[in-house]
C-alpha cells in the first residue's frame, strides 16, 4: 500500500484516487503512447512530416501533388511522416511507398474510425491528439502542409507557434496548393499583421510553393536538414 505523509497525516492512494477515478491509468496510456512513439521515430532516420486533408479524392490535382512531393522526398532520403488516414495522408504515404522510402503513419483513434491507408510501411495508433502532435514534429526535419480543413489549420498553426516560441528548431515550413491557401495568406497579411499581432519575420517563417522540387530545394538547403536531432529540448 503507497502511505503518504501530509500535515501529519497517513494517506493512503485508495482513499486519495477514488476506484472509481481512472485518471491514475489514463497517465499510464498517456505514457506508453509517448514511449512507443519515441523509441520508434529515434530510429527512423531523417523524414518531413506531411499535413493535409483526409477528404481529398485520389483524382483532385493536390492528391497528384502530394504523390509527387513524396516521392521526391523519399529520392532524396527522407522518410515520410503523416496521419495514417485517407485522402492527402494516403497520396503521402503512396509517393514514399512508390519510391520504396520510409512511410510512417501515425494513425488517431476517432468515433468514425479513421482506417489507416494501405501505403503504410510503419504504423503508430494513438488515442490522444496531443500526443500523436508530439510525434508529427519530435524527429521531424521539415513541415508541409498541404490543403486541409479543421485539423491540417490546427497543425499548421501549432507548428508556427511552435517555431514562433523557439520551442522547436527552426523548421522549414511549406505551404503547397497556392490558390487554397491564398486567402488565409491575406488575411495574415492584412489583418493580423496590420493590427501588429504579429510581425513580419513571422510571416517569413512559411514557404509557399506548387512545385514539389522547390519544396525538396528549400528543405535540402536548410543547415543540416538531415541530421536527427529531437525537438522539444
Amino acid at each position: 500500500m503507497l502511505n503518504i505523509q501530509k500535515w501529519g497525516f497517513q494517506m493512503d492512494a485508495e482513499s486519495l484516487y477514488p476506484k472509481n477515478n481512472d485518471d491514475i491509468w489514463r497517465i499510464f496510456r498517456i505514457m506508453s503512447e509517448f514511449v512507443e512513439g519515441f523509441e520508434t521515430l529515434s530510429q527512423v532516420g531523417p523524414c518531413v512530416t506531411i499535413f493535409g486533408s483526409a477528404r481529398t479524392p485520389q483524382e483532385h490535382d493536390y492528391y497528384n501533388m502530394t504523390v509527387d512531393v513524396a516521392r521526391l522526398l523519399a529520392r532524396s532520403g527522407y522518410g515520410i511522416i503523416t496521419g495514417g488516414g485517407p485522402g492527402l495522408m494516403e497520396a503521402a504515404n503512396k509517393g514514399a511507398a512508390m519510391e520504396n522510402g520510409k512511410s510512417i503513419g501515425l494513425n488517431i483513434q476517432l468515433p468514425f474510425e479513421q482506417v489507416p491507408n494501405p501505403y503504410i510501411k510503419q504504423l503508430l495508433n494513438f488515442r490522444h491528439f496531443f500526443c500523436r502532435k508530439v510525434m508529427f514534429l519530435k524527429y521531424t526535419s521539415a513541415v508541409i502542409i498541404m490543403p486541409g480543413g479543421y485539423g491540417t489549420l490546427d497543425e499548421m498553426f501549432e507548428t508556427l507557434t511552435l517555431v514562433q516560441t523557439q520551442k522547436v528548431a527552426s523548421l522549414p515550413l511549406i505551404l503547397m496548393g497556392k490558390d487554397y491557401w491564398d486567402g488565409l495568406l491575406k488575411w495574415l497579411q492584412d489583418t493580423m499583421l496590420k493590427h501588429e499581432y504579429i510581425v513580419p519575420a513571422d510571416l517569413s517563417l512559411l514557404k509557399v510553393t506548387d512545385d514539389p522540387q522547390e519544396a525538396i530545394d528549400h528543405i535540402s538547403k536548410k543547415k543540416n536538414a538531415k541530421k536527427v536531432t529531437p525537438n522539444f529540448i
